[in-house]
């Protein structure tokens, strides 16, 4: 697993817990309830870190004893945007974080004739241009579908620094042709893998997680 820094990728605290979590949900022995249980603890430690990206404003409160607390308080509405189906999974640790978060989808999904994505399905908030968004997908392997799903946002005024893509994993090679297309999105993921197979499956990956976390 690398720790190599990217500009705008911010990698979760590689901890031994972390390190833990990962072995767990790579390991191909892992039972399907005993994977979704652990990516789910992965997922909300993505959803916190991207929330610390937030911009924030000063706020004062008075507390229960009297005194006046100087805190802050979140400037601008977030959605969580799930490019379907895997991206699905991720939904529930957004809503942990945030209480009655907007969720829009995504369906991309590869033409058969051409091998390429194709975008089938698109239902966003009608007012997401003025929200910052979480997009949420596990795996960002060659990064097609992510920028199919960038260029939709995009194309409903959202702007690319108001998009942090959250995901579980992602290659050198995904982050840098994504970011060759929307350089100012930032990437909040836990690990970045050492490299595309010859069927730009991530190594040593995990597997397709979306058949792991819905169907195995």
């Amino acid at each position: 697993m690398s720790t190599e820094p990217f500009k705008n990728v911010i990698l979760i605290p590689q901890t031994n817990q972390l390190l833990g979590l990962y072995t767990i949900i790579r390991d191909a022995q892992t039972k399907r309830p005993d994977f979704i249980f652990y990516s789910d603890r992965i997922i909300r430690l993505l959803v916190e870190e991207g929330l610390n990206q937030l911009p924030v404003t000063p706020k004062s409160v008075e507390t229960a004893t009297n005194q006046t607390f100087e805190g802050v308080s979140f400037l601008g509405k977030i959605c969580g945007v799930s490019i379907v189906r895997a991206g699905e999974s991720m939904e529930q640790g957004l809503r942990e974080c945030c209480r009655s978060v907007r969720i829009g989808k995504i369906l991309i999904q590869r033409d058969e004739e051409t091998a390429l994505p194709r975008l089938f399905y698109e239902k966003l908030p009608d007012d997401i241009s003025e929200r910052y968004v979480f997009l949420l997908d596990p795996m960002l392997a060659t990064g097609g579908s992510a920028m199919m799903a960038t260029d939709v946002l995009l194309k409903r005024g959202v702007k690319q620094d108001r998009i942090f893509f959250l995901n579980l994993i992602c290659s050198k090679e995904g982050v840098d042709s994504y970011h060759e297309k929307f350089p100012d999105v930032k990437i909040v993921t836990g690990a970045v893998d050492e490299c595309l197979d010859e069927n730009k499956y991530l190594v040593p990956g995990l597997g397709d997680f979306g058949d792991r976390y819905y169907c195995i």
